[in-house]
C-alpha cells in the first residue's frame, strides 16, 4: 500500500481521520487493491446482508385438479396422486423474499433443490416504484372496490422507499446477492425493469455478476407509456430486460426463433414458375436470382426481401444451405423448412397481454414473454424460479414447458391469483392429455427471537397496545393486557406463524394461562384451525385479531376509535349419503374494516365519493357540499369468497421435511398436517357465481374422519373449518 501513496498522501489521509472526515474517492482506489474503477454508490451500500434462515410451513397441496362428481378414497397415501416422496413438488412460497431466498440456500427446501440440479434460471419483475402493486380493484357483488395493499405490503415497500433512491437500490442489491448465491453454476439471470431504474440495476449487475458475465440487454416492445399528446416527448413503448450468466464458459443455451413477418409471408406466397425461391451468393448479396428476408429486413424493390447474412450463415452452419463462391446456391429453399429467423435482441412480436389471458392482475406480463425466456436458457426438468411471481406467468410458462418452478410473492392477493392460474393450467394440460406436477403452499416462518428479545419489538408492541386500549406489561412472552386477558403482538415483518403460536400456547400451559388475544396484521396460512382448536382442547381461549392499517397513524389513534378485526367465520354442513359425503358451504362472515369510516368522514373532499369496508359492510361515503351521506351496497355473503376448496381427511397428508443424519439424507414428520386440496371452486373473470357443494367423496374404509374447508376471500385472506364425520 504505501508504494502507491506519497508522503503528503499519508499525512493527508492521518489528518482527516483524527479529525473524523471522510475521505476522498480518490483514497478508495489508492489503499484497497481490486477495485473497481466504475461502481454505483448509495448511502448504506453493504455486502454484509443480513442472513436469516427461517422455516417453512407447507401448508397446502394440490396434486390434481378434480372436478368429477364423485372422489374415490386412495388406499395409500402415495398411490395415484402424482407425487412419490422422493419426487419433486412444484412450490409456491407466500412471504418477504428478503427471508425466503436464503432460507432456500441454507433450510431444509434446499435439499430438494440440490437434489433436482439446483436453480438454472432466476427472472424476476420487481418494481419500479412505490406505489406498483399496490393498488387493485376488486369486485364485490355489483360495485369495484379499490383494495389497499396490507400492512405487511407496506412495510417491505416502505423499506425500499423510505430514503428515495438509496434505499430502493439497496433493496434490489441485497436481494440479487442473495439470488446470485442460490443460482446454480451454469444458471442464467433476467431482471426486467422500465427506464426509471435500468441504468441503476445495470450497474448493481456488473458488480453482482461480472461485467464478464453480460450477456443481452433486450428490448420488449410491448409495454406501452401514455400516448398522450401533453406530453412533449417521444411514446414510451419498451422495456428493459436485463440477461446475466452466472459464469460465462458454463452455461444452458437453446436456440430460440422469432417468427417470420408478414413481409416473408407475401414473399412465399408469390412463388415464381418453379414454385421456389432461390438465394443470391452471400457475398454479393445484391446478385443475381431472388433475395428475400426471413423476418426483419429492409424491402428490395422488384427482387423481393433481403435476406440477413447473419441468418445465412447461420444455415451454412446448420447444413441448410451449401454454397460456393459466386454461386448461386443450387439447393431449393422454401420457408416452411426453417423455423423462423434467430431471435435478435429487440423483441417486436410478443405483444402485450390480450384477451382471456388478462388476469386483471396490474404488472401481468404476456405468457409468450416468458415462454421465450425459459426456453432458451433451461432444459425441460430444470428449476425455474421468480421471487416477485405476481399474477404467476413465471410459472405458468414453466409448468407449460415442463419445467419444475418455485415462485413467491409477499403478497396473499397475489399468492391467490398463482394457486387459481396454476390449477386451470393442471386442468388444462390434464384434458390435452399432457404431464403436469403437483404444488404446494408454503409460509415462512417467524425469527421468533429478534422479535421476543429486541427492543425494537417493544417500541413497536407499546405503539399497537396503544390503538388496542391495552395497558403494557413486563413479561418474557405477552406485550399486554386487556381486561384480564393477555395480549401478544405479532411481528411487524413476518406472519404471525404456527411455531410461535406454539410457544404461546406452551407458556399458557406451563403458567396456568387461560385466555389471551393475539394481534397480526398476518397471520400464517391454515392458523386457524390448528391454533384455536388445538388450543381450546387444551382448555386455553385463544382468539386471533387483525391489526389495522390505521394504527401507526397518529390522526386516528387521537381523534377516533380503531376496529381489530377478528378473523374470518365460516359456516359448512355436511351431506352424508351411506359412506359418500359433500360439503356444502352455508355463511362466510367477515369482520373486516378496510379503514376508519370517521376518518374518512372527516377527510373526504367536497362532491367527491369513497366505497369503504366497515366491519364487514360495504359502505359507500358521499361528501355533498359538506354534508356527508352513507350509503351501504347490499352485498351477499358469497361476494367475499373468491375461492373455496375441501381436505376430505385433513389428518392423512403429514408434513415431511427433509435432513442430514451425517451422510444420509432422511425424511422426518414436523407432527403438522397440509391442506389436501381434492376438490375446489372459484371465481374466474367470466365465472362470478361459486357452487356452494362440493363432489361426493366415497369413503372405503369405516372409521373417523376429520374434513377441512378453506375459504379465500377477495384480498386473499384464508379461513378454515374443520368438521367431523363417522363413517
Amino acid at each position: 500500500m504505501a508504494d502507491r501513496l506519497t508522503d503528503a498522501e499519508i499525512r493527508n489521509i492521518t489528518k482527516l481521520l483524527e479529525e473524523g472526515k471522510p475521505l476522498d474517492d480518490k483514497y478508495r482506489y489508492l489503499l484497497f487493491e481490486n477495485n473497481r474503477q466504475l461502481e454505483l454508490q448509495w448511502y448504506g451500500k453493504s455486502y454484509n446482508y443480513e442472513n436469516i434462515t427461517l422455516p417453512f410451513q407447507k401448508v397446502e397441496h394440490i396434486d390434481e385438479p378434480r372436478s368429477e362428481e364423485e372422489i374415490r378414497s386412495q388406499m395409500s397415501l402415495f398411490d395415484s396422486k402424482g407425487e412419490k416422496i422422493s419426487d419433486w413438488s412444484n412450490k409456491l412460497i407466500w412471504g418477504d423474499n428478503k427471508y425466503i431466498i436464503p432460507s432456500l440456500l441454507r433450510g431444509d427446501i434446499s435439499y430438494e433443490i440440490e437434489l433436482h440440479g439446483g436453480i438454472k434460471l432466476i427472472y424476476i419483475d420487481p418494481p419500479f416504484d412505490m406505489d406498483e402493486n399496490f393498488y387493485d380493484s376488486v369486485k364485490v357483488g355489483g360495485a369495484e372496490l379499490e383494495k389497499e395493499p396490507t400492512m405487511f405490503e407496506k412495510f417491505a415497500f416502505a423499506d425500499t422507499w423510505f430514503q428515495g433512491e438509496d434505499s430502493y437500490v439497496q433493496y434490489i442489491h441485497e436481494r440479487i446477492l442473495k439470488m446470485y448465491s442460490l443460482l446454480s453454476e451454469d444458471g442464467s439471470f433476467f431482471i426486467h425493469c422500465d427506464y426509471r431504474v435500468a441504468g441503476k440495476i445495470r450497474m448493481i449487475l456488473d458488480e453482482v455478476f461480472g461485467e464478464e458475465n453480460y450477456v443481452n440487454e433486450i428490448i420488449w416492445q410491448g409495454a406501452r407509456g401514455d400516448t398522450s399528446s401533453k406530453n412533449k416527448k417521444f411514446i414510451k413503448s419498451h422495456d428493459t430486460i436485463f440477461f446475466y450468466r452466472k459464469n460465462a464458459s458454463d452455461f444452458i443455451w437453446n436456440d430460440v426463433f422469432q417468427e417470420y413477418s408478414e413481409g416473408g409471408k407475401k414473399a412465399y406466397n408469390k412463388k415464381d414458375s418453379r414454385g421456389t425461391y432461390r438465394l443470391a451468393p452471400i457475398d454479393n448479396p445484391g446478385g443475381g436470382g431472388y433475395i428475400y428476408d426471413l423476418g426483419f429486413g429492409e424491402k428490395v424493390p422488384k427482387n423481393g426481401y433481403r435476406m440477413p447474412i447473419e441468418t445465412a450463415k447461420q444455415w451454412i452452419d446448420d447444413g441448410i444451405l451449401n454454397v460456393e463462391k459466386g454461386k448461386v446456391p443450387g439447393k431449393k429453399i422454401y420457408l416452411e423448412e426453417s423455423e423462423g429467423v434467430r431471435c435478435i435482441d429487440v423483441w417486436t412480436d410478443v405483444p402485450s397481454i390480450q384477451g382471456n389471458e388478462h388476469l386483471g392482475y396490474p404488472t401481468q406480463k404476456p405468457l409468450k414473454l416468458l415462454e421465450r425466456i425459459i426456453s432458451a436458457t433451461t432444459n425441460e426438468g430444470d428449476i425455474v424460479a421468480d421471487f416477485f411471481g405476481g399474477s404467476g406467468t413465471t410459472a405458468d410458462a414453466a409448468e407449460r414447458l415442463n419445467r419444475k418452478w418455485i415462485v413467491s410473492d409477499i403478497g396473499r392477493f397475489s399468492n391467490n391469483v398463482m394457486r387459481k392460474r396454476m390449477i386451470e393450467t393442471q386442468r388444462n394440460l390434464k384434458n390435452e392429455d399432457k404431464k403436469f406436477r403437483a404444488f404446494e403452499i408454503l409460509s415462512v416462518g417467524s425469527y421468533i427471537a429478534k422479535d421476543e428479545t429486541g427492543n425494537e419489538h417493544k417500541e413497536y408492541a407499546e405503539k399497537i397496545l396503544e390503538g388496542y386500549n391495552a395497558d403494557l406489561i413486563d413479561d418474557e412472552i405477552f406485550d399486554g393486557i386487556k381486561k384480564e386477558r393477555l395480549v401478544k403482538v405479532g411481528p411487524v415483518d413476518y406472519p404471525f406463524s404456527y411455531e410461535l403460536f406454539e410457544n404461546i400456547l406452551n407458556y399458557c400451559l406451563k403458567k396456568n394461562i387461560t385466555s389471551c388475544d393475539l394481534l397480526s396484521f398476518e397471520f400464517g396460512m391454515n392458523m386457524i384451525p390448528e391454533a384455536i382448536d388445538f388450543a381450546k382442547s387444551k382448555g386455553v381461549d385463544i382468539s386471533l385479531f387483525q391489526i389495522p392499517s390505521e394504527v401507526f397513524d397518529e390522526r386516528v389513534i387521537k381523534n377516533f376509535e380503531i376496529n381489530f378485526n377478528e378473523v374470518g367465520y365460516l359456516e359448512a354442513k355436511t351431506i352424508k349419503k351411506k359412506n359418500k359425503i359433500s360439503i356444502e358451504l352455508t355463511n362466510f362472515i367477515i369482520s373486516y374494516s378496510q379503514q376508519s369510516k370517521d376518518f374518512i368522514k372527516n377527510n373526504l373532499q367536497s362532491n367527491k365519493s369513497k366505497i369503504i369496508i366497515d366491519g364487514g359492510m360495504l359502505t359507500k361515503l358521499t361528501n355533498k357540499k359538506g354534508v356527508i351521506e352513507e350509503e351501504v351496497i347490499q352485498t351477499k355473503w358469497t361476494d367475499w369468497i373468491d375461492y373455496w376448496a375441501v381436505d376430505f381427511n385433513y389428518n392423512d397428508r403429514e408434513e415431511l421435511v427433509l435432513s442430514y443424519d451425517g451422510d444420509v439424507l432422511k425424511q422426518e414428520s414436523t407432527g403438522r398436517f397440509i391442506f389436501d386440496n381434492e376438490w375446489q371452486d372459484y371465481k374466474t373473470k367470466i365465472k362470478d357465481e361459486l357452487i356452494l357443494t362440493s363432489a361426493e367423496k366415497e369413503y372405503v374404509e369405516k372409521g373417523e374422519y376429520t374434513i377441512a374447508i378453506k375459504v379465500i376471500d377477495i384480498f386473499g385472506n384464508d379461513t378454515t373449518k374443520l368438521l367431523k364425520v363417522q363413517i
